[in-house]
């Protein structure tokens, strides 16, 4: 059995995208084992996933050079790995690189394409093309260590029965968001002849989504209701997710329920669609030039008007459901 130490702090969505390579991987390897490190709170989301073992830390435990020796160390006492994996590649997961290489492992990390990146979020770039998927650049860390790895890029069904509607109208960034009363339209739409779930976290968030739970019939908010476990076992039993350019979209994914999504700022040519999900499925401005100016969304808007999510017209929306 050759164990393979692989890690990748954050995002939440970024983290959610390995699983689905990672399942496949070891489908086509068997004898092969992932130590997965990252977030405790992110641990729901490998439950299930067959030879991966999760090894939740708190970050805060690890600070500076002398943490990050700390945690290689109790990481190679506990795991014994063969091969190291860096799904992450920012200065804390390079500094354990350097760690382990000393220890005479061999370490592999992902190519995250960033001058490419650069190029395509450059807003004068007019000639924009589709970037290699994430997943694929996680798939290929493990192709460089030796191993055959080919993504279906098909989503798995976790559930037979589904009904309703999934809407997630927040992101972590505005560059990323409808505005709110297009959101709230939108919900005001659908649950004419739909029953509308929605999603979010946090205070904010949570106190808007009980707010057009009151106003819009037919509409229930989830938000701060459920654990993470609880929420990928209400999206996998979903006949459809609609969800900003965020988490959700890889959760939809991740229990295999198809997801219609909303990119303002970002675009999938950065790499970042759900896997498995459908190009048809996407829903986004097409002729601004402009676009995208950012892979994360977290910029200010160049022409100060965020033509991009103000121009999106709902009824596209609507359309795709």
């Amino acid at each position: 059995m050759t164990r393979i130490l692989a890690y990748r702090f954050s995002a939440f969505g970024d983290v959610a995208m390995t699983v689905p390579v990672f399942r496949e991987f070891l489908e086509q390897n068997p004898d092969v084992e992932i130590i997965m490190v990252s977030r405790k709170n992110f641990g729901s989301l490998f439950a299930g996933v067959p030879n991966v073992i999760f090894k939740g830390i708190n970050l805060d435990e690890y600070k500076g050079f002398f943490g990050l020796r700390k945690l290689a160390n109790e990481l190679i006492n506990e795991f014994h790995p063969d091969l190291v994996a860096n799904l992450h590649d920012v200065i804390r997961t390079k500094i354990l690189d350097k760690i382990y290489r000393r220890k005479g492992l061999k370490v592999f990390k992902i190519n995250k394409g960033k001058e490419e990146k650069e190029q395509l979020t450059d807003i004068w770039n007019l000639n924009k093309k589709q970037l290699r998927r994430t997943v694929e650049r996680y798939a290929d860390v493990f192709r460089e260590m030796g191993f055959k790895v080919e993504l279906s890029h098909q989503l798995r069904p976790a559930a037979i029965h589904k009904s309703g509607i999934g809407f997630a109208p927040f992101a972590q960034h505005r560059g990323k968001m409808l505005p709110l009363e297009k959101s709230y339209e939108l919900a005001r739409v659908l649950s004419q002849k739909n029953t509308v779930y929605f999603f979010g976290g946090g205070e904010k968030e949570t106190e808007v989504l009980q707010r057009w739970e009151q106003e819009i019939p037919n509409t229930f908010s989830l938000a701060g209701k459920l654990n993470l476990t609880e929420e990928l076992n209400k999206i996998a039993q979903l006949e459809l997710m609609i969800s900003m350019d965020s988490a959700n979209m890889h959760l939809a994914s991740l229990v295999g329920t198809r997801c219609v999504s909303v990119w303002g700022q970002t675009h999938p040519y950065a790499g970042f669609l759900g896997f498995g999900q459908s190009e048809n499925d996407i829903v986004q401005v097409k002729d601004l030039t402009c676009r995208p100016c950012s892979v994360f969304g977290d910029r200010e808007c160049f022409r100060g008007d965020w033509a991009c999510l103000e121009e999106l017209n709902i009824q596209k929306i609507v359309e795709k459901v």
